[in-house]
């Protein structure tokens, strides 16, 4: 039992790995982990390394800290997921939770981060941080799925604090910045119309690609009238969703990322 006035103990974790290439196959090189984040490597059914994060605390909670560091070496492919959702806990009134995650895509790689949704608990304070640096040739597919609360237990969100900032870097100019803020009552922004609709769950999805312009329409004709997509740029194509729940969100993004990725999706993704 804690003293009166103590602190409680935070959650601490940090993984750190890179893909080199060796013959045709993308293999492991550098490799580090500590603390409550782990990392897991299921057998790849093509020749890239794929890797699964774990957070073994079970969720995130103010003061809790998280970073991870990913390396895509020339002429790899590295697809990073998560074993389960993530869940950011109610916290007390204080340090936020943070999550910093720092990807670097080299010359001729290719980086698939699709992370499985974070689900945002009631009293939640959550702070994300998604940095993806790649060489002019390189090419990443990301998405950061987000729902609202446990709809399936009548959770709404009256109460959070979430700061989220996403930044995409080419040859080392910013080419993509997303970032919001947010303290209060979720639910009663989200319900309004020119908001969100009353939309439980959204996602971010951003394909930088040489081939990013010949896949808009296709990706257009997949998405629910709650989505939309557009080029940044001739190499830079962006799709936003909103969802009624979780369910719903994963249904419209599944085939979207399996068309991005090569017809293929980390084997959690699967509903």
């Amino acid at each position: 039992m804690l003293k009166s006035g103590a602190t409680p103990p935070r959650a601490k974790g940090a993984v750190r790995l890179s893909a080199k290439r060796l013959g045709n196959q993308s293999v492991l090189d550098e490799f580090r982990q500590s603390g409550s984040f782990k990392c897991l490597f299921p057998r790849p059914a093509e020749r890239g390394l794929d890797a699964a994060l774990l957070n073994t605390a079970g969720g995130i909670t103010g003061g809790d800290t998280f970073r991870f560091h990913g390396y895509a070496a020339t002429g790899t492919t590295l697809s990073l997921t998560t074993q389960a959702c993530e869940r950011a806990y109610k916290a007390q009134p204080g340090p936020y939770g943070q999550v910093t995650n720092h990807l670097t895509v080299d010359t001729g790689a290719r980086l698939n981060w699709l992370p499985q949704e974070t689900i945002l608990f009631n009293g939640s304070a959550l702070e994300r941080r998604l940095l993806i640096e790649m060489e002019p040739d390189a090419s990443a597919l990301m998405v950061e799925p987000l729902v609202f609360g446990r709809a399936a237990m009548g959770e709404t969100l009256t109460d959070i604090r979430l700061r989220d900032r996403i930044e995409i870097r080419r040859g080392g100019q910013p080419v993509f910045l997303d970032a919001m803020q947010f303290t209060g009552d979720l639910h009663a922004h989200l319900a309004k119309a020119h908001i969100a609709n009353g939309a439980g769950a959204m996602a971010l999805v951003v394909f930088a690609s040489a081939t990013a312009e010949g896949q808009l329409e296709p990706v257009r004709r997949m998405l629910p009238g709650s989505a939309g997509a557009t080029l940044i740029q001739s190499d830079l194509l962006v799709i936003r969703m909103l969802a009624e729940n979780s369910f719903a969100l994963r249904r419209a993004l599944i085939p979207v990322l399996r068309h991005l990725n090569n017809d293929t999706l980390p084997r959690c993704w699967m509903i």
